[in-house]
């Protein structure tokens, strides 16, 4: 059975000089603002449950799910291409996003705000992979190393800039406004994105909707990521419900499979994962990005609900990490063809592995330099993994399943980001819990810090109080060290995974068909 394949993009006259630029901006900006609104809402969490009334830990929903959407419509984006074609799915999703963006802000409960987020990720979903695929069709092949140098610099970029944006607006204007701001943006860029790329179009074809693969994607991802959400406030697999999400998940897993692997027309091409190369750098960058993406969820959750930092000042931490990353993405980009990029990729990722393994060292008496200069130098290392992993994997399919390839790229490495997310996030809390059992047992002396704490003027009861909240802080403290040290041994997997790719000879070319 010969596998299906999207067209190629038509050969249009390319754009040159400052419309060809002013192209590759637009189609950055869309980009940018989809991966923004991953992170943008990571030190905003507090707020938006303090002002819907709920638990922190509900309000992580706010993340997930769209994530959990974007990533069920991004494998999608091939099949939405060959039918309708990528300039015409581009734009739809940054409109829809636009207008889902605005119902956000607008929601007055937590139920209606995860549905809006999820309309805003269904949306969002193609804007990643079309403005990849159309990165590389209005520049020419001199060119497309640094197109996708300006395209992975904005994925570089967001996840950095996304908390310190949000932190600003939820402190000075309310958290409404970490989605209004993304209302005029997308209504400019898709202005002048209608304007400047209608004559690149790709053409297109009639082609049936894999109506059970998309039922089966929806079914077997959304279990999932339900049952990370729900799995600690239900105490895991002692609640019937989530035992039958994990069963529900692993059959739709397995269906799913079966289904798009043996359909005529699948509406997920898995079949581009016989490409080794694609295969070992999509793994590569789903475990990094994956652990990279808790990292930045974890250390404002901890910033706020232990170390009295507020939003802005969590931003203001955080946002050191676009530095260097902004610095070194053009140069990583002129890197290509000329150094293997399989050992860009490793130094990236093992640098990411060593701020993971300083970070572990953290006390509870951390100044904000501490805490700012390991984003300052993990900023140096996100190129080195962007850039590399993006064109290894595109350089390494047939052209006509470029497109499919990037969906499913962008699909992995999104979906690592909402699983990591929800997994480190359970993980810190559950570590949190049991250091905090472990250190209560072997406190020296605590009738005595009792004794001293009252003599002081507390009261019996205050005086407990005030030695269990200390001891609670030392827990979670130590629980934050210990997922970075888990973090940075996924980082050191990354790294040798990627090997597994073939070498690259001479300069990349997008879809290559390497093997």
């Amino acid at each position: 059975m010969t596998a299906q394949a999207i067209p190629m993009p038509k050969a249009a006259a390319p754009l040159t000089g400052g419309a060809l630029w002013f192209a590759g901006f637009l189609l950055a900006i869309g980009n940018f603002m989809v991966v923004l609104d991953m992170t943008i809402a990571n030190v905003s969490v507090t707020s938006i449950a303090g002002g819907l009334a709920v638990s922190p830990s509900q309000g992580t929903w706010v993340i997930t799910s769209y994530s959990v959407a974007e990533a069920i419509v991004v494998p999608l984006t091939g099949w939405l291409s060959a039918r309708f074609g990528t300039v015409k799915v581009f734009l739809f999703g940054i409109i829809g996003f636009g207008l889902c963006s605005a119902l956000c802000g607008l929601a007055t409960s937590l139920p209606a705000l995860v549905v809006f987020r999820v309309m805003q990720g269904i949306c969002g979903g193609p804007i990643m992979p079309m403005s990849q695929t159309l990165m590389m069709t209005i520049f020419p092949p001199q060119q497309r190393g640094q197109a996708m140098g300006l395209w992975s610099m904005t994925t570089v970029v967001a996840p950095i800039a996304g908390p310190i944006l949000g932190g600003v607006l939820c402190d000075t204007a309310g958290w409404q406004w970490i989605f209004f701001i993304n209302v005029p943006v997308v209504a400019a860029c898709a202005f002048f994105a209608w304007r400047v790329l209608t004559p690149h179009e790709t053409p297109t074809e009639r082609k049936r909707v894999d109506l059970v693969g998309l039922a089966l994607l929806v079914t077997f991802v959304g279990s999932l990521q339900i049952m990370f959400d729900k799995g600690k406030e239900l105490d895991w697999f002692e609640s019937p419900f989530i035992v039958g999400l994990a069963i529900t998940a692993a059959i739709g897993f397995l269906a799913f499979l079966i289904w798009e692997l043996t359909d005529d027309n699948p509406i997920v091409n898995l079949r581009i994962f016989r490409h080794r190369g694609f295969t070992s750098s999509v793994i590569t960058a789903s475990l990094t990005f994956g652990s990279f993406f808790s990292s930045i969820v974890l250390v404002p959750l901890w910033l706020q609900t232990n170390m009295g930092y507020t939003a802005t000042w969590t931003g203001y931490a955080t946002a050191w990490g676009g530095v260097l990353a902004v610095v070194m993405s053009p140069i990583v980009a002129q890197m290509m063809g000329k150094i293997d990029a399989r050992a860009l990729v490793t130094f990236g990722v093992l640098w990411l592995a060593g701020i993971a393994v300083i970070r572990s060292g953290l006390a509870s008496n951390a100044t904000y330099w501490t805490v700012a200069l390991p984003f300052l130098a993990q900023g140096l290392a996100m190129p080195f993994f962007f850039i590399p992993t993006s064109q290894l994997s595109l350089s390494s399919v047939e052209p006509a399943e470029t497109a499919s390839a990037a969906g499913l790229s962008n699909f992995m490495r999104t979906m690592s980001a909402a699983f990591a997310t929800s997994i480190i996030t359970t993980m810190w809390d559950n570590a949190s819990g049991r250091n905090h059992a472990e250190m209560a047992g072997t406190l020296n002396q605590p009738q005595a810090a009792v004794d001293t704490l009252t003599a002081g003027g507390f009261s019996r009861a205050q005086a407990l109080g005030q030695l269990d909240f200390m001891t609670q802080g030392q827990a979670v403290m130590r629980a934050t060290d210990q997922m970075f040290l888990i973090t940075a041994v996924v980082f050191v997997v990354a790294a040798a995974v990627v090997w597994l790719a073939p070498k690259q000879t001479g300069p990349m070319q997008m879809g290559g068909g390497g093997h």
